[in-house]
């Protein structure tokens, strides 16, 4: 009996040592040689200061602004919140761009709430774009401006929702089209291993390159 309880700590020290330790720090080590950037959460810097991870999506509205000059709020006593024409805008999140909450809608294909949600993001969108893009209609608007990711905090915007935004960034910003495609190209992601998925742009790689142009 006390043989085998001995034999047991023995193994229950062994296994934690080397796979709660030696393990995890192996493999933390290696990555940090491989993948310098991407093993500490592909953070993004601006003049030294942490501005957020490429990988996480940030919320780039501001405030609305009633007639008295102050916030607006909602009648939960939260602030009302509109797109900054000045920056390309993220998808639609269901946790308002929280990295320490990532989840989307549970509402289903049949529903009528999604179905308005989406009504209501389109419009959102024509408004905020067709004043810069006249021929914009309901039907060319992409999947990706006005419907969520899974996780709520997608990085990127497909190359179609950027394009569409990219006249609103020239005008606002006094900047050629051309530039801003340029930069839109430059931030562009391609298809993973060259198979999988759709080409992204990265919306906040996008914009700090946005704030670094001279308009």
């Amino acid at each position: 009996m006390k043989r085998t309880l001995i034999s047991s700590v023995i193994a229950v020290l062994l296994f934690t040592a080397v796979f709660g330790l030696a393990y995890p720090l192996l493999f933390t080590g290696v990555s940090q040689v491989v993948f310098p950037g991407a093993s500490i959460g592909s953070k993004l810097e601006r003049d030294g200061k942490l501005v957020g991870s490429k990988l996480i999506a940030q919320d780039f509205r501001k405030p609305a602004l009633g007639p008295n000059g102050k916030p607006k709020t909602d009648k939960d006593g939260n602030p009302v919140m509109v797109a900054d024409p000045r920056y390309f805008q993220s998808r639609p999140s269901q946790t308002s761009y929280s990295p320490s909450a990532t989840f989307f809608s549970n509402l289903g294909p049949n529903s009528t709430d999604a179905r308005d949600e989406v009504k209501a993001n389109i419009a959102s969108y024509l408004a905020l774009e067709r004043r810069y893009d006249r021929g914009l209609t309901a039907g060319a608007v992409p999947a990706d401006a006005v419907t969520q990711s899974a996780s709520g905090v997608d990085p990127d915007i497909s190359q179609t929702n950027a394009r569409i935004q990219a006249h609103r960034i020239a005008a606002v910003r006094g900047l050629p089209m051309a530039t801003v495609n340029k930069l839109i190209a430059d931030h562009t992601d391609g298809r993973f291993l060259g198979l999988f998925g759709e080409p992204g742009v990265n919306v906040l790689e996008l914009n700090l390159a946005l704030d670094g142009q001279a308009t």
